[in-house]
Order: C-alpha cells, then structure tokens, then sequence
C-alpha cells in the first residue's frame, strides 16, 4: 500500500535572513492543509477593502500577525478552521482552510461579509482593468474607475481629420468589428490616452477595457500571455468583447521588431488574427509615437486593423479656436499637452516639444 501524501512530503520550515515575518506566516498557514488535517479550501481576493474592516470572522483567534511597508499579514484560526489574510494598499486575499467544504466556504463568507468598498456608481465613470505580472502572485489584474468625459465633450481637443476618424470609432458595435487591431500613433502630447479613456467609456455597453501595464512581458511570458488571452473575467463574460490596450509600445511594432524582440511581435499579431485569437472576442490597441512608416508592414498591412488613426497636432487655427487667443501659438499648430500648459499660464518657453512630465500624461 502506497504512502499516503502527507506522509511521503514531510512539511519542513527553513528561514534565513532574507525571509520576511510575512514569508512565515504564509508558510504556517500551509501546514494543516499539507498534512490533510484541513484538506478543503476557499480563497477570494477583494480589489477594495472597506476602512476598518477585519476581514477575520467574530470567532477567529489571531496566532500570527505581521505588517511592513506595503504588506500585512494575519493567521487567525476556529472550531475547524484556519484563515489567513494577506492585505496590501487597498485590497486583499483571503484563504481558509477547513475540515470541510462547506465550513471553508461560511468562514470565508462571514470574514469578507459587507468588507467590499464599492464606489457609487457615476456616469462619467467607466471601470478599466490593468493586468501586471506581479513577483509574489503572478499574472494579476486590479480594476479601478476611471473618469472620462463623453466623446462630443472631448472631440475638439483633435484636428478635424483625426476627430472624424474617431467619429466612426466611437460609434462602433460588436457587428461592425472587422479586424481586431487598433493603432493609434502620433507625436507625443496629442492626446492619444485621452481618446482610449473616452473610447473605453463609449464602448463599455459592450466592450471591457484592460491595460496592460508591461506588455513586453506579457509577449516574452507564454503563460501570462495565455492568462489573459484565455482566461474568463468578470468584465468579460456573457459574450463580451475584451480590448488590451498596450501604450507607447514603439519597440514591439517598429520595422525591426521582429529581429529585436524575438517572438514577441508574432505573438502580438497571433492574438490579433492567429490561432491564439480565434473564438475569443479580444481587440488589441496599441499606442505608438513612431511615425508610420518605421512600422513593421506585418502590422499595418490591409485587413488586420480594426482603425489605424495617426493623432496629431491642432492646425494654429483650430488651436486658437480652443485657446481662445493666439498667444503662445506658433504657425504650425499645437498639441493639446501645449494647449492645456498655455491655458495653465505657462509661456511658450515652458511648453517642450516633448513634455514627459506628469501633468502630460493625460495627453499621450
């Protein structure tokens, strides 16, 4: 008769100096479950944890305890049961083990009862993901509500062109998707993020938007890759459409990608039209300031773009129009960054070319 599997792994615990109180805690909450005196487990993971909220059930008894800069952890355990809570900023995870499946899930319930922060909803607001590979739990996406005007309110921070592009895309339903890549590219300061967050709250009848925050990871990793081009979200389900929005992505795309970045651009363009995206109802929006014509053709050739939309600067006379005055406004025109810093008050010897700053973030 073979060993049963708690008797042929025997739980060891060995610490060094580059172990955290936390790492200990993590560990300890394993023992139960690893030798089968609690073979069952529930676990959640709350994006917004309400001020004050415990997270421990009225019976639980705290064993461990451990905070430091930007995580805390705590070991609690009852009549049958082990919980352990891992907290950091405003979320956190939470896991029980037990004797039983059903006493797993009550411990679990009655620790995150009433403890969710749900925002009150707003019009202007719109719920976007961001997807990171974080070092301790792997592939991980967190959501936040992110305020956007409407697309009529923000149509004339765009010169006329670009702003009849966005037109059609604004507008755009399920039953008009005919290519599943969208590129916006342009100098920087344009307002090329500015139009993904208002295109994210046009489309969010239908449409979840993600950001993903390290995207050359996201194509050098085929298992977080896998992760989000398979995996179901919340935001996702019932059918519908998915947008992976990857910024200021200029290695990945330009002409030379696929020498520099190995395998990565053939897996961007894998998810876009290749087996990888088949059946799944995914848009991928890549946002670049390189021009053009130093994009790798594979990318920009004919029937694999959803919109191909080159954003860029105001005439000077739709400049002044949005100014108010032609202070400041040269004879080729502006970006809306230069726009937004000349109605600031700053002179045009403040307003570079270039503004990497965080006030033109919003602007990209």
């Amino acid at each position: 008769m073979s060993a049963t599997p708690e008797s042929a792994l025997p739980i060891r615990l060995t610490v060094d100096d580059s172990d955290s109180p936390s790492d200990v805690i993590d560990a300890l909450f394993l023992g139960r479950f690893a030798t089968g005196e609690q073979p069952y487990s529930h676990s959640t993971s709350l994006e917004r944890v309400k001020a004050g909220a415990s997270l421990l059930p009225p019976s639980a008894k705290v064993l461990r305890a451990a905070r430091d800069d930007d995580r805390s952890a705590t070991l609690a355990e009852g009549d049958g049961w082990t919980l352990l809570v891992s907290r950091w900023n405003r979320g956190a995870d939470v896991t029980v083990t037990a004797t039983g499946p059903e006493l797993a899930r009550e411990v679990l319930d009655r620790a995150t009862d009433g403890a969710r922060d749900e925002p009150e909803p707003r019009p202007e607001n719109v719920t976007m993901g961001f997807w990171y590979a974080s070092p301790r739990r792997g592939p991980h996406r967190t959501t936040r509500q992110i305020s956007s005007g409407t697309w009529d309110e923000v149509r004339g921070n765009y010169t006329a062109p670009v702003a009849r592009a966005m037109d059609r895309l604004m507008t755009l339903t399920p039953d008009d998707v005919s290519g599943r890549l969208l590129l916006l590219h342009g100098p920087p300061g344009t307002g090329k993020t500015s139009a993904l967050r208002t295109l994210a709250r046009s489309w969010r009848d239908w449409c979840q938007v993600d950001c993903v925050l390290d995207p050359e990871q996201l194509f050098n990793d085929v298992g977080y890759l896998m992760n989000i081009a398979i995996g179901e979200d919340d935001g996702t389900a019932k059918g519908r459409w998915r947008l992976l929005l990857l910024e200021d992505c200029d290695e990945l795309i330009r002409g030379e990608a696929r020498h520099t970045a190995g395998q990565a651009l053939s897996r961007l363009l894998n998810l876009t039209d290749g087996l990888l995206g088949q059946g799944r109802n995914v848009l991928v929006g890549v946002t670049t300031n390189e021009d053009l014509g130093r994009l790798h053709p594979a990318v920009v050739r004919p029937g694999r773009c959803l919109a191909r939309i080159e954003v860029g600067a105001l005439t000077r006379e739709e400049a002044v129009a949005w100014l108010g005055t032609e202070e400041g406004i040269g004879r080729e025109g502006a970006t809306l960054a230069e726009l937004y810093a000349l109605r600031r008050g700053n002179g045009p010897a403040s307003v570079p070319k270039q503004d990497s700053g965080a006030d033109a973030g919003l602007y990209l």
